[in-house]
């Protein structure tokens, strides 16, 4: 089926909406004029339940389809993230953020308008039967929005059975679709390295611990985790992303700082790599004499799509874009995603959507494609209409 004829209606109307959001960007959690306007559409749209305040500023919206006041019902969750990124814009379009320092650089302003169409068409005609939870939240960029609900017992809350989810991808054309059964999206985790030896004149380094050479070796010695510590058919990525030391030309610092991060597809994958990472310090400070600590941060877990609900996805998908319009096995993607932590809760799957030849995601100069629009709503109205047949 192609994308509903209600839906390209309706383009116009969520596009005023998306652009609105897109010129008053809020980050993490403060996203409170965002949830307002969220809140106040569903209202309008006559949505049974309007909640807000979940997982700090997250919204939900309950819709009963036919039969919804029956016991027993069945809901299903989809969701859309509300935040924006702390860039400054460089688009030029006549919507461009209006705050300095912030823009929605990951098309969350799309993600939220879509899914307020989907409310919208969903609660004018209710062709299913059971319960549609329509899940705005906050804090996707680094703040775990998406755990913090799940902790606030929204899945209990609405006896929501399976969750979905979307994100726009640039470069995949405005109509297709990508998803894949299993890991999708990558674990995102974080270290800090500090490194303690002993300062001197760069003259006499025989009477220093050097914390630069050491943490040269250091960056040196991570990336044999990934060459020849970890099976080559297994997704991981060491990246160091700072390296701290020193501040003049003829000091050898006592103290030198190591960030960085550390990306992989597998729970196996993710703790080798941090056992290693540990090793390796612990080995390079001894053969040394430095002391050197090691902080490592687990932060989003890897985004597993469940096999069935997958499937599902991507029936609807095919039925919106046609056969050659999904790709059912993409590469997974070494970014994060902590829609992770729903998938965790409930069963579920994550899906891209095209967003075109734009520019790429968190560049200053992108901007989400209002021509995806109607693909997107027409996949959010499909997905409840199938999963809850009337």
């Amino acid at each position: 089926m192609p994308v509903l004829n209600r839906a390209a209606e309706l383009q116009d109307e969520i596009a005023a909406w998306r652009r609105q959001i897109h010129q008053h960007p809020e980050t993490m959690f403060a996203v409170e004029k965002t949830a307002a306007f969220v809140a106040d559409k569903l209202k309008e749209f006559g949505v049974d339940e309007v909640v807000t305040g979940i997982g700090r500023t997250g919204v939900v919206g309950l819709i009963k389809g036919h039969g919804s006041a029956d016991g027993g019902v069945r809901t299903i969750g989809l969701r859309a993230d509300m935040d924006a990124l702390p860039i400054t814009e460089t688009s030029g379009k006549p919507w461009a953020s209006t705050v300095p320092g912030k823009m929605h650089a990951c098309g969350h302003d799309g993600h939220t308008a879509m899914l307020l169409g989907a409310a919208k068409y969903l609660a004018e005609t209710r062709n299913f039967a059971g319960n549609v939870a329509v899940i705005f939240q906050p804090a996707e960029e680094g703040g775990g929005g998406g755990r913090e609900m799940v902790k606030d017992g929204m899945m209990e809350r609405f006896s929501i059975a399976e969750v979905y989810g979307m994100h726009n991808m640039p470069g995949m054309p405005v109509g297709q679709f990508g998803t894949r059964t299993g890991a999708i999206m990558a674990a995102t985790d974080e270290f800090d390295i500090v490194i303690n030896g002993r300062g001197g004149h760069a003259a006499q380094p025989h009477r220093t611990v050097d914390t630069i050479v050491i943490g040269a070796q250091i960056v040196s010695a991570l990336q044999t985790i990934t060459s020849r510590n970890t099976d080559p058919i297994a997704s991981l990525v060491v990246s160091v992303t700072k390296f701290n030391a020193g501040f003049a030309y003829n000091v050898i610092p006592e103290q030198a700082t190591l960030c960085g991060t550390v990306r992989t597809l597998s729970s196996t994958v993710r703790d080798e790599a941090e056992e290693r990472i540990r090793q390796l310090c612990a080995g390079i400070g001894a053969a040394n004499g430095a002391d050197i600590t090691v902080r490592y941060q687990r932060n989003y877990p890897v985004v597993v799509n469940h096999a069935t609900e997958t499937g599902h996805a991507i029936s609807v998908a095919t039925d919106i874009a046609g056969s050659g319009g999904v790709n059912a096995t993409i590469d997974p993607m070494m970014g994060g995603e902590d829609f992770a932590y729903m998938l965790e809760a409930r069963p579920g799957a994550f899906v891209f959507m095209g967003n075109g030849d734009t520019a790429g995601l968190h560049h200053p100069a992108y901007d989400f494609n209002d021509d995806a629009i109607p693909h997107g709503v027409s996949y959010w109205v499909k997905l409840a209409e199938t999963r809850l047949p009337a």
